[in-house]
């Protein structure tokens, strides 16, 4: 006597037709998710990219081997140009050769002013001693900002005796650019420093404050944002807030209120993670009040775009910021004849 075969119970069709509506409506929400989040389909908005100087014109230097205590100006290239960083005249000259915004940073004073400097100490820059904090404005004033910059090993010191008086206040900074796009950096993490600088930029024309951005320290530029909320800003703390919750919902088209009206300065090697990036991820930021700035390297150093090669590396029709410290090198790479979309 034959075994009898035996067979797998038959499925219901009911199961089978629900299984077939699942993976047709899973396929739809695929679709709709890479169409909704693919720049190639969004297509470029036809501006160009908006350029931003750091320290103004400044003197470049190699970034091999650079940490948090490098002094820069004894490894800098061969002077190509007359400019310090952080000065009124390295700020007009970017502004002149095409900058849309000029980067500068600050520091506060023992008299309770805002110097524009990068350092926290004078020794690596100025014929000063000491930190910028045990200084007076006026003793700022009287270094020489370029006594110590050398692209030589020592050799030579090209700026040496052409930097005195050189280092500004804020206000000098604001008298003469007051009203252009200007990025303040806040070069500590003292909330006090970010309360001084909000109560100074509070006494400035209302309309001037859409036009300044600062950035710096979680605890000074939380400070800077509770008092001015209508500034853009920028930190880590800002940033993680607003990127983390967009990587969870950005899939979705939604810009999470923490990326509202923010500075996002977006390491070149990350922006390809970022959903819609760049074109629909720079559109719904712009759309937000928020600014997003490509930066070079890994965003650990001030790298920027500073040559036509590095230029290559930008997305194509790419119309976001751009931060460089050559602004007189690439501006006429990229300042076309199309309008610069904010």
């Amino acid at each position: 006597m034959p075994l009898p075969v035996l067979r797998p119970p038959r499925r219901p069709l009911r199961s089978v037709r629900r299984r077939r509506v699942l993976a047709v409506l899973l396929a739809g929400l695929i679709v709709a998710v890479y169409a909704g989040n693919s720049s190639w389909l969004a297509g470029a908005d036809g501006g160009r990219p908006l350029l931003l100087a750091h320290r103004g014109l400044a003197q470049t230097f190699d970034f091999a081997g650079i940490t948090n205590d490098t002094c820069t100006a004894e490894r800098i290239h061969r002077p190509e140009h007359p400019y310090l960083e952080n000065t009124l005249d390295s700020m007009r000259a970017a502004f002149d050769a095409g900058a849309d915004v000029v980067e500068f940073d600050v520091q506060m004073t023992r008299d309770g002013r805002i110097a524009v400097f990068h350092d926290a100490t004078l020794e690596c820059r100025t014929d000063g001693t000491g930190t910028v904090r045990e200084h007076t404005l006026a003793e700022l004033r009287r270094l020489d900002a370029g006594f110590r910059y050398t692209s030589d090993g020592g050799a030579s010191h090209p700026f040496r005796g052409k930097g005195v008086g050189l280092i500004p206040a804020i206000e000098d900074v604001m008298a003469a650019f007051g009203g252009r796009e200007l990025l303040i950096h806040i070069k500590s993490n003292e909330p006090a420093d970010g309360e001084r600088l909000a109560g100074y930029l509070a006494t400035l024309p209302g309309s001037w404050l859409p036009t300044l951005t600062v950035y710096g320290g979680d605890a000074p530029v939380a400070a800077l944002a509770g008092r001015l909320p209508q500034v853009r800003v920028m930190s880590k703390a800002i940033m993680k807030s607003c990127l983390i919750h967009y990587l969870a919902t950005g899939w979705t088209g939604h810009v999470p209120d923490a990326c509202d009206n923010r500075e996002l300065h977006i390491p070149e090697g990350y922006g390809p993670w970022l959903w819609g990036w760049p074109h629909t991820f720079v559109g719904r930021m712009r759309d937000h009040g928020t600014r997003v700035i490509v930066v070079a390297g890994s965003g650990d150093f001030s790298e920027g775009f500073d040559s036509a090669g590095d230029l290559n590396r930008l997305p194509d029709g790419y119309s976001g910021g751009v931060w460089t410290n050559r602004i007189d090198v690439v501006a006429p790479l990229l300042k076309g004849p199309g309008p610069r979309v904010r």
